[in-house]
């Protein structure tokens, strides 16, 4: 089973490209340093509820459809 963290920065990986934004662009939208931001999408950061929501406002988002997207590839 792969960790919610993976999961979570998989989807953020993927709506990040969506959106064509570069992780550099994106981590200045986001506020966070764009090396925190690969460390998100590759899963070794445990992101706080903080920096979900910043995520979330850069990404246009809600958190919790942001969440719905993440649990949504769990059960794939």
């Amino acid at each position: 089973m792969v960790s919610i963290q993976v999961n979570f920065g998989v989807k953020v990986r993927e709506l990040r490209q969506k959106k064509c934004m570069s992780q550099e662009y994106f981590a200045d939208l986001c506020g966070l340093h764009r090396t925190y931001i690969s460390d998100v999408e590759l899963g070794k950061r445990n992101i706080s509820i903080e920096n979900i929501q910043k995520v979330a406002l850069a990404l246009e988002i809600s958190i919790s459809d942001l969440f719905y997207e993440v649990e949504k590839n769990e059960t794939i």
